[in-house]
């Protein structure tokens, strides 16, 4: 697995790079609460990224907790997606698969979780082909 960002405490990170974790927490538990039904798994998935992007466990926890207030506060996506769209084609791409995770952890998609999946990908500048990669790949995952 990659590492975005190192992962110790030692502030080998800046504070820039929390503040696209904490964006893209807000957007991945957005994502998880649009059904209106945020699971224990579905935190975890989240949890799970951030340490997979570099954060250590401690800090991922901070960072959820930030995340869900600000999530609870916002009345739109574009508050999350405006930092996380400037960021490398591969973050992008991993933030869509976790994305995907979420929404299929359930074992099913609405049409509420399909629009907001059209939405991001044009607000993350990712082409629709390259979305629909990814939900098939992560689909065949949670239906086998």
């Amino acid at each position: 697995m990659f590492k975005f960002f190192k992962n110790n405490d030692s502030n080998d990170y800046s504070k820039k790079n929390e503040e696209l974790l904490t964006k893209t927490a807000s957007l991945l538990i957005h994502t998880a609460k649009i059904d209106e039904n945020y699971t224990d798994n579905e935190k975890k998935i989240i949890k799970k990224t951030l340490i997979q992007l570099g954060i250590k466990e401690s800090k991922a926890d901070q960072i959820m907790l930030t995340a869900e207030i600000n999530e609870e506060k916002s009345n739109q996506i574009l508050d999350f997606t405006k930092e996380i769209k400037n960021a490398d084609s591969e973050f992008k791409i991993k933030i869509i698969e976790t994305l995907w995770t979420i929404i299929y952890s359930n074992e099913e998609e609405d049409i509420y979780e399909s629009n907001l999946m059209r939405r991001l990908s044009g607000l993350l500048y990712l082409d629709n082909k390259t979305v629909g990669d990814i939900k098939k790949k992560i689909k065949t995952k949670f239906t086998k």
